[in-house]
């Protein structure tokens, strides 16, 4: 197993760094701008317009649709507000450092500009054959749109939507339910020390109950959970900020020189390049809010409207409340607490030193468990910092050994994972860290300027958002089954789903770097296949765009 896993780890890594290359960041960076430029800076209309149709001023508006406007932002935004706000963006800023904030809001507000325009595209050749119940999403955009442009390309629309329908179910394994299921299990088990393993059998029941309803059983729940649970997270936040109101110019300062130079090691952080800063706050931007991966397009879809360019402004406010809002507000959070940065939360006894396995891999021996900060579970994660090779990521010679507490006859320790090194590596610091990953990181920022605050809000929020996500993402998912393999599949594509939570919470996951690649490996792969397709229609888009708003514009 140890074997297994060591070798998805590598493989993960290296797919995901190859589909988010430079390559990848700065072609959406440049469509982004593109779309804004072209549509005359729709963000805007998206604030103003799009605010009021979300308001239910359009919805007595006849058209094909299942849900109203609010509920397929709901739907859209349970599925990217949520654990990626509250895991992604701490994971952002323990790998990236204050400097991956900056980028995010990049991300965010060109992602208005591509999410208007891909959800617009998705609306036009959406399939209303049933008007109970549309579909629609980038697979039919390829099928029906290259179609409507001359029949004879039917057939290569079909091939283009069925990989995206491919990549879709990628991403929905892995960042739609893997990710979730992680995020939720591990801030449970350090919380409350729940076993990993019941927390996803009591997630797959609970989003079984939702999914086995269909869509409009999805937009009811997403419609009461998101709101609730969303504004209950900004008020706490904002409190917490409130309380550390005289250090948020300072924080400010550090986001600006973190994006555009380089902050040294300290603590928890291992240091950071701007280049590295970049490169995760777009990452972890685009993982949040799936602009230009038309996932929520899908959810879109289902919008009773017959006006597409207004759908479109609604799906605009999704980048703006996901990344400029809420991430924003966890990020100043963690930036506030120093969680990112801190000192070892455990003093070694005595130092421990490297032995060789084997040529270029070193160990190091087996730490008792700290009798403080427990009680400790099975698989418990920690880490030290370590001094060895360079870090092409950080431009530092500092890495991150991980271990898991393991327990025999009663007695723990943690035992380390092995460390790969031209040159003998050594110890960085005087003690090691607890490994609050993602969610778990959040909940400590909290804890730290208001305690008792991380604990139980963090907890709370983490399940409902991870509950609220996969209920959406499950949703996605559905719909690539069936445009693949038909209706018939979609029974089967359920039992499979709520399988597959409980099998994610199974603690096959061992580290920040695991879950980081495992969630960028379907988002990354679904770029790959919906940027062609959008560029493909954009000329439309941006016409039909045009034209509502010129209608708009017009006296009544």
């Amino acid at each position: 197993m140890e074997l297994f896993l060591n070798m998805f780890s590598r493989y993960t890594a290296a797919a995901s760094g190859l589909l988010w290359s430079p390559v990848t960041l700065y072609a959406l960076l440049a469509l982004g701008v593109l779309f804004t430029v072209w549509s005359g800076f729709s963000q805007y209309r998206s604030l103003t317009h799009g605010a009021a149709i979300t308001l239910g001023k359009y919805d007595r508006q006849k058209g094909a649709g299942a849900i109203s406007h609010f509920q397929a932002l709901s739907a859209a935004l349970s599925a990217t507000v949520g654990v990626g706000n509250i895991s992604g963006i701490a994971i952002g800023i323990a790998l990236g450092g204050p400097g991956a904030v900056f980028w995010m809001w990049v991300v965010g507000f060109l992602g208005m500009a591509l999410k208007t325009m891909e959800v617009t595209q998705a609306m036009t050749f959406r399939n209303t054959e049933d008007p109970d119940n549309p579909h629609g999403g980038p697979m039919w955009v390829a099928w029906r749109g290259l179609a409507s442009i001359d029949p004879k390309y039917a057939k290569l629309g079909k091939i283009l939507g069925g990989f995206f329908c491919v990549t879709l179910l990628i991403a929905t394994a892995t960042g739609g339910l893997a990710f979730q299921t992680w995020s939720a299990a591990t801030v449970a088990q350090t919380s409350f020390q729940i076993p990993q393993i019941v927390c996803g059998l009591v997630l797959s029941v609970v989003v079984a109950m939702v999914i086995l309803g269909g869509i409009s059983r999805v937009g009811k729940a997403t419609g009461r959970i998101v709101p609730f649970m969303c504004g209950l997270y900004m008020l706490a936040a904002l409190f917490v900020i409130a309380v550390q109101i005289e250090r948020v110019p300072e924080i400010f300062a550090l986001i600006w020189e973190g994006a555009f130079g380089s902050l040294e090691a300290r603590g928890a952080f291992l240091g950071g390049t701007a280049g590295w800063a970049f490169s995760q706050g777009l990452q972890r931007a685009f993982f949040s809010n799936e602009a230009g991966q038309g996932s929520s397009s899908i959810a879109h879809s289902a919008a009773r409207t017959d006006e597409p360019v207004r759908e479109g402004l609604v799906a605009g406010l999704e980048p703006f409340i996901d990344t400029l809002v809420v991430c924003t507000l966890t990020a100043m959070v963690i930036l506030l607490s120093g969680s990112w940065n801190r000192n070892p939360d455990h003093a070694f006894e005595t130092r421990p030193v490297f032995r060789t396995v084997e040529a270029g891999v070193w160990q190091l021996a087996p730490t008792p468990l700290p009798r403080n900060g427990g009680p400790w579970v099975q698989g418990d994660s920690f880490f030290v910092n370590v001094a060895g090779d360079p870090n092409p990521n950080t431009g530092a010679s500092l890495r991150q050994l991980n271990g898991r507490a393991v327990f025999e006859r009663g007695v723990g320790r943690i035992d380390w994972a092995a460390f790969p090194s031209r040159t003998k590596p050594a110890v960085a610091d005087g003690g090691f860290y607890r490994a609050h990953l993602g969610a778990a990181l959040t909940a400590l920022s909290f804890e730290r300027i208001q305690p008792g605050l991380g604990v139980w809000l963090i907890t709370l929020a983490t399940l409902l958002f991870a509950v609220s996500t996969m209920i959406s993402w499950s949703y996605y998912g559905e719909q690539g089954v069936v445009f693949l393999f038909g209706a018939a599949a979609v029974k089967p594509y359920r039992i499979l789903f709520c399988i597959g939570i409980v099998i994610a919470s199974a603690g096959l996951i061992r580290s920040i770097n695991d879950i980081a690649n495992l969630s960028m490996l379907g988002t990354g792969a679904m770029l790959l296949v919906n940027v062609p397709i959008m560029l493909i229609f954009a000329r439309r888009t941006i016409g039909d765009h045009r034209a509502y708003m010129a209608k708009l514009r017009k006296p009544r």
